[in-house]
């Protein structure tokens, strides 16, 4: 009798020094299905789909492959049974074609040439296959991200992938990028491709998933049919305990105003005007593209405003660099942390007191017992999870990262922070931490604007929600007024007039 599983890892032990990573871990895949793996960073999900593409070798267990035991000990035997991953950042090389990339170091060949005939017949066909088309001559770093990830699938389709991981599919996309993905999902299952499907956007697996499967600590806890779970209980599962306030906001008085914007424009950002207080978070919100980051490097002082004018405190002013917004009390979380908002080749005492050294210095000589001693004490008070301050930034995980980069400006001794998409990449847990660390930053006077792209998250958390689209504020709601509804409906309703 056939297994009813394409995929069976089974008894799975991973261990690095001083670390189990997984213990006895099991997942069953089954034809034709959409998989979700899920659990808070740290879980063991990476290592899991290290082991399933022959990048990390298993302590013990077995794997799988219909029905029969296999021995995954490289990229190329995963390859050869039919397995692919997409990771969360591509493996394409910008320079090169859709066509290049997708056959890249398996090309085609005549007479000892490569057959450019055969390769770009071939790529048509596997993107005509996902119902897409694309300029095969276009470079990969021309193309979208949600066109970059349709190049990636058709090369795992031209190695004849049965299963195909995808790491964080949704996490750049648009909202109607998400919707070609999920119908691009669907294709595949028709196809009788299965997926393994990794995200932290629990509300993407009740609509794209058949199974969730749940790893908390390394460790595997349930596999149940979505039919069979809810919201509350995979995060229950993941986190190993009732989270009764997934967003728990504080009711605070909102004080002085501390930033004003009027007018502010750039570029297709025209016209916009609104203003943060003491103690209250404003939400930017909208589809992506809509120019709510452009807004916070104008206020920044990354890019300069065309026209319009800012105030804090009341006062107008003249901000002319990030350096400058520094000094004045505003902050950027970018939404990019890795690269933008931390050096991940230096220790976190040194991402801490990077903006302000000057404090720590006398001569040209840093005063490390003293920074030490500082940053110590960030660590403590935001709770981040490291050996010491002496660790290498890019060895935490994503919330804490986001962490250190609070801990950064914190320093400053910021008056306005803005959050760009502030828990992007970051678990349920981790989540809830940074939204209690919002309270807290409230509670002590500052403002918060927020830019963020998941409603659940504007709605939990903001005092008000400002709703944009093709660089304009379409409008506000208060935090009673706010619905999915009435912000998706604001956020659409430019491409409908249009």
């Amino acid at each position: 009798m056939p297994s009813p599983h394409i995929l069976e890892m089974l008894e799975i032990d991973k261990s690095y020094p001083g670390v189990q990573a997984l213990r006895n871990v099991q997942l069953r895949v089954r034809p034709g299905e959409v998989h979700a793996l899920v659990g808070e960073n740290g879980a063991g999900k990476s290592t899991l789909m290290k082991i399933l593409a022959g990048a990390e070798s298993m302590d013990s267990g077995r794997i799988l492959v219909d029905g029969s035991e296999v021995l995954i000990d490289s990229p190329h035997k995963a390859q050869s049974l039919g397995i692919s991953i997409i990771y969360q950042e591509f493996n394409l090389v910008p320079q090169l074609g859709a066509a290049e990339n997708i056959f890249l170091g398996r090309e085609p060949t005549r007479f000892g040439f490569v057959d450019f005939g055969k390769e770009y017949a071939e790529s048509r066909a596997l993107l005509e296959r996902l119902g897409i088309t694309l300029d095969l001559d276009t470079p990969i770093s021309r193309l979208s991200v949600a066109q970059q990830q349709m190049v990636e699938i058709a090369k795992a389709l031209s190695v004849n992938a049965k299963i195909i991981a995808m790491d964080e599919p949704s996490a750049t996309l648009t909202l109607h990028e998400l919707e070609s993905l999920f119908k691009l999902i669907h294709t595949l299952k028709t196809q009788g491709v299965s997926i393994i499907y990794i995200s932290h956007r629990l509300e993407e697996i009740f609509e794209v998933c058949d199974r969730v499967t749940v790893l908390r600590d390394g460790e595997w806890i349930d596999t149940r049919d979505i039919s069979e779970v809810n919201r509350e209980s995979v995060i229950e599962m993941m986190v190993g305990r009732k989270i009764t306030d997934e967003f728990p906001k504080e009711k605070i008085t909102p004080g002085k105003e501390i930033l004003r914007v009027e007018g502010l424009s750039r570029g297709f950002v025209r016209d916009v005007s609104f203003s943060v207080h003491e103690g209250e978070i404003v939400a930017l919100t909208g589809l992506v593209g809509a120019g709510r980051t452009e807004i916070a490097r104008m206020i920044f002082g990354a890019d300069q405003p065309q026209s319009g004018q800012i105030f804090l405190a009341g006062n107008p002013v003249d901000v002319r660099s990030p350096r400058n917004a520094i000094d004045r009390g505003i902050c950027l979380l970018t939404e990019d942390r890795k690269n933008q908002g931390l050096v991940l080749g230096m220790r976190l005492r040194e991402n801490v007191t990077l903006p302000s050294l000057k404090d720590f210095c006398t001569w040209a000589f840093v005063r490390i017992n003293e920074e030490r001693a500082r940053v110590s004490e960030f660590v403590d008070d935001l709770r981040i999870k490291t050996p010491s301050v002496e660790e290498i930034v890019q060895n935490l995980s994503g919330g804490n990262q986001q962490k250190v980069v609070l801990a950064k400006w914190l320093l400053t001794r910021a008056k306005l922070i803005i959050f760009d998409e502030p828990t992007r990449g970051i678990d349920v847990g981790a989540k809830r931490e940074i939204y209690t660390l919002m309270g807290r930053l409230l509670k002590q006077g500052l403002g918060i604007l927020m830019i963020s792209s998941e409603l659940p998250e504007v709605l939990g958390m903001a005092d008000r929600a400002l709703v944009m689209a093709e660089g304009r504020i379409q409008g506000e709601l208060s935090r009673q007024e706010a619905t999915q509804e009435k912000i998706m409906d604001l956020a659409t309703s430019a491409a409908r007039a249009a």
